[in-house]
C-alpha cells in the first residue's frame, strides 16, 4: 500500500488505450460499502473472499490494467491466480515512502487503523516484501515522476505480454 498502484494503473491504461480497474474500488462499489466498513462489519476474511471473486471474474478479461490491493497476492493461491490472468508488475517503495504516503489517509486503511500504524506498516512490509519481489517485475516508485514509472510499466508489459500469450496458448487457454 502506498506505492501508487491506482495512479500508475490509470496512467498506464491511458497510454495503452486500455480500461483501468482498481480491485478495492470495484469491491467497494459491488459491496455498497467501504473497505473499512467491510473489515469492521464482516472481517478481513470476507474482504479476501471478495478480492478472490473479483480476480476470478469480476472484471473484463482483456485490454484491462488492474490495480490490485496490497494484500491480494499474499493470500494463498492468489499469486498464481493473478499470474494466470496477465502480466504482473509490482510497484515498490521504501518503507519511509509508504509511511509518508499512507499517513495521509487515516482511517481509510483498515490494516493501519491500529494504535501504532507505523509499526503495523513495518510489520506488513516485512511479511510481504519477499512475496511482492517474487510476484513479477518490481518497479521502484520512490522519488520518480509518474510519467517515468508509467513508461517503465508499459515497457515491461510490452516485453512480458508476448511471453504470457505464448504460455497461455501452450496451455490451451
Amino acid at each position: 500500500m502506498g506505492t501508487g498502484k491506482t495512479t500508475v494503473a490509470r496512467s498506464v491504461a491511458h497510454r495503452l488505450g486500455f480500461k483501468c480497474s482498481d480491485s478495492d474500488h470495484e469491491i467497494e462499489r459491488k459491496a455498497g460499502k467501504s473497505i473499512a466498513e467491510i473489515f469492521a462489519k464482516d472481517g478481513e476474511q470476507a474482504f479476501r473472499k471478495l478480492e478472490r471473486a473479483f480476480i476470478e471474474g469480476g472484471h473484463a478479461g482483456e485490454r484491462l490494467v488492474v490495480a490490485c490491493g496490497s494484500g491480494l497476492v499474499v493470500q494463498p493461491g492468489m499469486l498464481d491466480l493473478v499470474g494466470s490472468k496477465g502480466v504482473i508488475v509490482c510497484l515498490h517503495a521504501s518503507i519511509e515512502t509508504i509511511l509518508a504516503r499512507t499517513g495521509r489517509y487515516g482511517k481509510t486503511r483498515p490494516l493501519l487503523d491500529v494504535e501504532d500504524p507505523d509499526a503495523r506498516a513495518r510489520a506488513l512490509y516485512a511479511e510481504r516484501e519477499a512475496i511482492y519481489r517474487s510476484a513479477g517485475t518490481v518497479i521502484l516508485t520512490d522519488s520518480r515522476p509518474l510519467s517515468d514509472i508509467a513508461g517503465h510499466v508499459v515497457r515491461v508489459w510490452k516485453r512480458e505480454s508476448v511471453d504470457f500469450a505464448r504460455r497461455r496458448s501452450a496451455a490451451g487457454a
